[in-house]
């Protein structure tokens, strides 16, 4: 894997100023008579997070020579759009906890947090028209459409083990890709560069994107044995069929694929199972293949910024996809 041009933790210090803006202004979005709303909105905001999108479009918007407060409120535009998927897929997933705190649906209820992720939604979109730039709209509203498209295919193929790679990538492209990519597309729209620029910073996030989701899902199979069970048994419960098991499934034999097919259907049922799938992974050397794989999107997706001279914010932003490799859950 390829060094850090850079550490994580001390860009995100490095940028704290703009990135406590962008929280302010996402406190902005969630202002409303109804108490409740804000209430969730200073709930969620105090929950942490590292802000990565934002700052994709932050770093993006300075690549191209553009430091107006615009970045500000656009990137806490693209943070809203992220929370509100977020609140919308706990309530699909029913997860109990996101970043070690009860999540939103499990205090509130589903109702209330539902229709106050689509008031999130709403009022980003209400903040972006605004700016009254129709390609920043057409980049957001592609976005957030995608996203949802993409939580439909990923429903659509649960505890299907016959998932191609293509159908994965398509899933995690909208899932994920698509807001990062939006995000960085956005920063050459402020600073009204030509299309091949923004196509070249859209694909520059949507590749990172890809390798960020990619990265998450297989971390959820890097745990030790003691705690494997844990870890394994959220995607397989939620028969999510992510790029290891697929890996896994193509090369392993058919006794194999009956066994790892049972598993996406039924569940694990005992610490066998666990330990014997295990043993598949090692066999197969899935972990290592399937983060090959994401270290190619990431180096396709630098590749895509070429055409600009090397610069501190371009190491910014290759330090934030090479971030898609190196971090931990």
């Amino acid at each position: 894997m390829p060094q850090l041009l850079c550490d994580v933790q001390e860009l995100l210090r490095e940028y704290s100023e703009e990135l406590r803006s962008v929280e302010r202004e996402l406190l902005n979005l969630f202002d409303s008579s109804a108490f409740l709303i804000p209430a969730i909105g200073n709930y969620i905001v105090q929950s942490g997070g590292k802000r990565l999108r934002p700052l994709f479009l932050i770093l993006s918007a300075e690549l191209c020579d553009y430091k107006g407060y615009s970045r500000i409120v656009l990137a806490s535009i693209i943070e809203a759009i992220h929370t509100a998927s977020l609140l919308h897929d706990d309530v699909v997933d029913g997860a109990d906890l996101r970043r070690g705190r009860p999540t939103a649906h499990s205090l509130w209820g589903n109702q209330v947090v539902v229709l106050v992720g689509d008031y999130l939604y709403s009022n980003a979109l209400k903040m972006a028209v605004s700016q009254k730039n129709q390609k920043i709209m057409d980049a957001l509203s592609y976005a957030t459409t995608k996203m949802t498209e993409g939580e439909l295919l990923q429903l659509s193929k649960i505890g299907d083990p016959d998932i191609s790679e293509d159908e994965y990538i398509r899933i995690i492209s909208a899932k994920t890709g698509a807001l990062i990519s939006a995000a960085c597309r956005i920063g050459a729209i402020l600073s009204q560069r030509d299309s091949e620029t923004e196509e070249r910073l859209g694909t520059f996030g949507m590749k990172t994107g890809i390798a960020f989701q990619m990265v998450d899902d297989i971390l959820d199979y890097m745990a030790q044995e003691d705690d494997l069970g844990k870890r394994l048994c959220k995607d397989l419960e939620e028969g999510k069929v992510t790029m290891p098991i697929i890996y896994l499934l193509k090369v392993c034999d058919d006794k194999e694929r009956d066994f790892v097919s049972s598993l996406l259907a039924d569940g694990i049922k005992d610490d066998k199972q666990i330990r014997d799938l295990n043993r598949l992974f090692n066999r197969y050397n899935v972990i290592e293949e399937s983060m090959e794989i994401a270290t190619g999107y990431v180096r396709d997706a630098k590749a895509e910024l070429a055409g600009f001279p090397l610069s501190p914010v371009k190491e910014r932003l290759f330090c934030l996809a090479d971030y898609a490799l190196k971090r931990s859950k």
